[in-house]
Order: structure tokens, then sequence, then C-alpha cells
């Protein structure tokens, strides 16, 4: 296929050749030969694919029916475990179809989900729902789904079964467990027993005492096993990954500014989650002394990690929409480029920046190879309706062109009318 006229990031005007799953070729608009599969990108802007690193899909679109005054994350944990007491298979299987649907529609190709050990006789019944859907033939065509399987301290063989089942990703939240340091150790140990992601909900509190991501990085430095893997040995898959990390926000700049070099050494991905995090986290005044030393009470927080810091350091970062219109959060519409624009204006990145996170930054955090309008990228492209990505950005553009792996997967067409 030929993507005729398309304008990429930085500005030029391209035509872009996709020879199966990859990016052949690209020249200035007329050189390459046009034949009878060509598609006129005239007015978009092609893009890498996002890649969604962190999602709820078995909690979508719940928010209607449970919500969670007043707000705070252990009021939603709250909401969502009375809830959950009567969640089924099919309904997960419904509301995630939905949700990742909506995801392909504005441009994702690949998604990690984490899901909830359900309360009830029956707690992989979540699970079950999404390796039903993962597996199906016509997602996997269109997106590429890994499961993540979230608790806070789960018997160790509910665990294992969850695992033997097929689940992708050991996913945990040490800061609500007993023992941090044991969550940890024994997050890193049956990962790499079962050769499966490492993905963690690390430190996501404003706590500056808080430890998650502090503990990883040194478990991490003071072995191999985050070292790769030959793909058919035991071991951890693809890197480890640390999301939110809201704590991290609230150190003084210099003790961020360590611990973003620990993590970067330990080789540790770092996923912000700033639409759910904004909403969660910072609704009351800081403590004293949780900034400066000697500080007195502070204004309200920002529920962010220190981006700048991990940024410096060398640290990946990525970006994701997290909760979706459910406990955790009452809005979202499931779009990359909503998350990538709240990093411009909440985390202070530049647009290419935010734009990094959500796209290569996103991919490195799963594991996946570079994609993007360059020769030799896989060909997972998202085409905008959109002069510059300012405007991409900023103006929520819904017409999208979507291609995985070469092959158009989704397109949305707008009609407006001035009457």
């Amino acid at each position: 296929m030929l993507l005729r006229n398309a304008r990429l990031p930085d500005g030029t005007v391209r035509d872009v050749l996709l020879d199966g799953d990859r990016v052949r070729r690209t020249a200035p608009p007329g050189e390459l030969p046009a034949g009878d599969d060509a598609l006129d990108l005239s007015g978009y802007l092609l893009l890498p694919a996002p890649a969604e690193p962190h999602a709820h899909l078995d909690k979508s679109l719940t928010w209607d029916v449970v919500g969670a005054p007043p707000g705070d994350l252990p009021a939603a944990i709250d909401a969502w475990r009375a809830h959950a007491v009567g969640v089924t298979e099919e309904d997960v299987s419904g509301r995630a179809r939905r949700a990742l649907d909506e995801l392909v529609l504005n441009g994702v190709t690949a998604v990690r989900t984490h899901v909830d050990l359900l309360p009830g006789d029956d707690p992989l019944r979540g699970l079950r729902a999404l390796l039903r859907l993962r597996d199906e033939p016509a997602v996997r065509r269109r997106v590429e789904v890994q499961i993540g399987v979230l608790h806070a301290e789960a018997p160790e063989p509910l665990l294992r079964e969850a695992l033997r089942m097929g689940a992708d990703v050991l996913g945990g939240c040490p800061h609500l467990a007993t023992d941090p340091a044991a969550a940890v150790e024994q997050g890193l140990r049956l990962a790499d027993e079962f050769g499966v992601r490492l993905d963690l909900h690390a430190d996501e509190n404003l706590d500056p005492a808080s430890r998650d991501l502090s503990l990883l990085s040194a478990a991490l430095r003071s072995d191999a096993r985050n070292q790769p893997k030959a793909a058919a040995g035991p071991g951890l898959r693809g890197p480890v990954v640390a999301s939110h990390c809201v704590s991290l926000g609230a150190l003084p700049e210099a003790a961020a500014k360590r611990l973003a070099k620990e993590v970067a050494a330990a080789g540790v991905c770092v996923v912000t989650l700033p639409l759910t995090n904004l909403y969660l986290q910072g609704r009351q005044p800081a403590p004293p002394g949780s900034g400066d030393p000697g500080s007195a009470q502070r204004g309200v927080p920002r529920g962010l990690t220190a981006l700048r810091a991990l940024l410096d350091a060398g640290v990946t970062v990525a970006a994701g929409g997290d909760n979706v219109r459910d406990p955790f959060n009452p809005v979202g519409r499931f779009d990359p480029l909503e998350t990538a624009s709240l990093l411009v204006t909440a985390g202070h990145l530049t647009p290419d920046e935010a734009l990094r996170a959500v796209t290569t930054g996103a991919r490195e955090a799963l594991g996946l190879p570079p994609a993007g309008p360059s020769e030799g990228a896989l060909a997972d492209l998202l085409a905008v309706r959109a002069d510059s990505l300012s405007e991409a950005l900023g103006a929520a553009c819904p017409e999208r062109v979507v291609f995985r792996a070469g092959r158009l997967v989704a397109r949305t067409r707008v009609a407006r009318e001035l009457r």
C-alpha cells in the first residue's frame, strides 16, 4: 500500500510505501510508483501508532452504575470491591470489548490491561473473559493485547493458576501489601519462574516515604534478573515496569533526582497515568515536612510522578490512560492523544516528548519493536486529520486512519455542519 501526501511529525510531506508489515520506503510526493492500492492522506498527520501501556478493561464503563464519592483512591477501591462481588464473566467481556474497540478506533495497536482477581468463589472469571477476548482472531488482527494479573496480597497458588491460564504479565501493589519488600520479591520471583513480564502499581500515593520504586530498583540492581533473556529460556520477558510512581513527585528535587538515577540504573520503565492520578491524588494540602525540610503546610500537590527528573536520568517514560469512566475516574475517551495533551498541560512536557510517551515509550515499556513512518519500522501507524502535532494533541481531532502491521484496521470519518 502507498500512503500518499502524508505530513510527518517533522513537518515534511512524504509518500510512504508499506510492504507487508513494514515501512519499505519514504520519498517526496510523486517519486514512488502508485499502484491500485494507494490512499491519499493529504491533510493528515502520520504518526507512530500509540500503544496503551496501562488499562483496566475489566473495570471500564462502570461509573454510572458504581460511582465512588468522594473521589479518592480508598473510596474508589471500596466502591469497586463492593460492586465486583456481582461482576460476571459476560459483564467483563462486554465492557472490555467496547473499550478495546474505542482504543483501536483512536489509533491504539497494542494494549496492556490489568485484571483483578475478583471476590467470590470464582476469582478468575475476569481473567477468563479477557483471555477469550484477546485470542479472538478479529481482535488479534487489530491489536496486540497483553493481560496482567492485578493483586495486592493474593494467595500464591491463585497467582500461579492465573499465570498457567495464560496471563502475559504479573502485576501487584506493594504499597498496599503488609510487607512491600516481600511483595516486590515475590513478584520478581514468580515472573522469573514463569517467564512473564512484571508490571507493578508502585507508590500510588503522595507519601514521600512510600518505597515501592526504591525497593524494585534495588532488587533489580542486586542481581541479573532484568537482563535480556533468550525468548525460549526462563526469566523475565521484556522490561520491568513500575506504573503510577506518584510519590516520586512529592519528594524534594534532589531526592527525586537521586531515585530517578537508581531507576535508570536498574532498567525500570515508568508509566505515568495523568488522567486518573490527577483525579484521585492531591485532594488535600500536603502535610508539613512533605516537601522541603522545615516547610510549613503547602498547597494541594499535583498528582503526577517526577517526569522531568526521570527523563533527565534516561529512564524510559511511557504514559497511559489507566481507568476510564469507572469508580477510579469518571471521565476519559480511551484516547492516547488525550493522555499526551495532559502531559503537556499538567506535566510540562513538550508536545514531542508527550507524543513519545504514548508511542515509542509505550511500545518500549511493553517490549514491542519500534513502529512509525520511517524505513524499516513496523507499519503500525496513525493518521490524524491535523496540520501539526499541536493541533493533533490539542483539538482532539476525531478523523483518524489506523494501520496495524501494514493493514488498515480502523477509520473514523466526521461530518460537521454550520447552518
